[in-house]
């Protein structure tokens, strides 16, 4: 992986942990976040409370390092099965990724937050929390999408910006009834806060026992329709969608929403240019804010997250 140094655990970005001589030098951002964790746990509230904030509102063309995948058991990134399981390295791909002139937020669940937070990586940074990790990837029951990582209170104690929702839409599944009254409810108490909501939806099926998307048109035209409606109102609501193949496809996706909205990475591609030219289409659009992408550019298949972070950047 190429690489740029990664930062001792706070000892030169500002609002992370101490260093210290626990550290091995083998897993050294692994080491000094389990030292913090052990002998002083309530330093990871006090970090996130003191951690240099950005303003949504102000930040412009967003790119967002996105890792929560873990949380569902969803491992796997290209060819690698257990590509993200090696927490090390998950960290210093992040922290690379993080560091890179243009990237300005992040998306994970709250052991992931906190390891960065503790490192310094999130400084200045825009913050979500995804808030819905149930529907554990392959298993009978991961369209019943429970919330089971942040809720909007642990959001907002720490102090972040907002907390993201996977709604997948299955019309032969009746646990999509349950996860759309939650994901609604979970707008409203994003909202009531001031908070940004962040919804990921999608028209899904089994087919061979695994959960697929419908990327087509009309089935993301039709997602697109049912999320923006959810909750009490919209005011603080934006979308996370995929990129349709086609730009006039694209088009017509975007037109059917007013919310603004970033455009996901998805699975790691077998030809990336082609995929950051659909990135580029995409963000011509006037009410794309942006890109949230997280296994593309963690682990492209080159292996040079630096290089693939920079070319994502430059589209903006």
């Amino acid at each position: 992986m190429s690489s740029t140094p990664a930062p001792a655990a706070g000892s030169t970005t500002g609002s992370g942990a101490a260093p210290s001589a626990a550290v091995s030098g083998t897993r050294p951002l692994t080491d000094a976040v389990t030292e913090v964790r052990a002998t002083d746990p309530g330093r990871i509230g006090r970090v996130l409370a003191q951690r240099p904030r950005a303003d949504l509102a102000e930040a412009g063309r967003l790119m967002v390092i996105a890792c929560d995948h873990p949380a569902r058991g969803a491992l796997g990134a290209g060819e690698r099965p257990l590509a993200m399981a090696d927490r090390e390295d998950l960290l210093q791909r992040c922290v690379t990724a993080l560091s890179r002139p243009g990237v300005n937020g992040f998306l994970g669940t709250a052991e992931i937050i906190e390891d960065l937070a503790l490192l310094g990586a999130l400084d200045g940074k825009l913050v979500w929390g995804s808030m819905n990790r149930i529907g554990l990837q392959g298993a009978s029951f991961e369209m019943d999408d429970r919330f089971g990582a942040y809720d909007a209170e642990g959001i907002e104690a720490s102090h972040l910006d907002g907390g993201k929702m996977l709604t997948r839409i299955d019309y032969a599944d009746p646990a999509t009834a349950a996860t759309l009254q939650a994901s609604a409810k979970a707008i409203d108490s994003l909202s009531g806060r001031g908070l940004n909501a962040m919804i990921e939806p999608f028209i899904s099926r089994r087919q061979d026992g695994r959960i697929v998307n419908d990327l087509s048109e009309e089935a993301v035209i039709r997602s697109i329709c049912i999320a923006q409606a959810l909750g009490r109102s919209s005011a603080h609501t934006w979308l996370k969608l995929p990129c349709v193949s086609e730009p006039a496809s694209m088009r017509r996706v975007m037109a059917s929403t007013s919310l603004p909205s970033l455009i996901l990475g998805g699975e790691v591609s077998a030809d990336p240019e082609a995929t950051r030219a659909s990135w580029k289409a995409a963000l011509e659009l006037p009410n794309v804010r942006g890109l949230v992408v997280g296994r593309s550019l963690l682990y492209p298949r080159n292996d040079d997250v630096e290089g693939a972070v920079d070319a994502a950047v430059a589209l903006l």
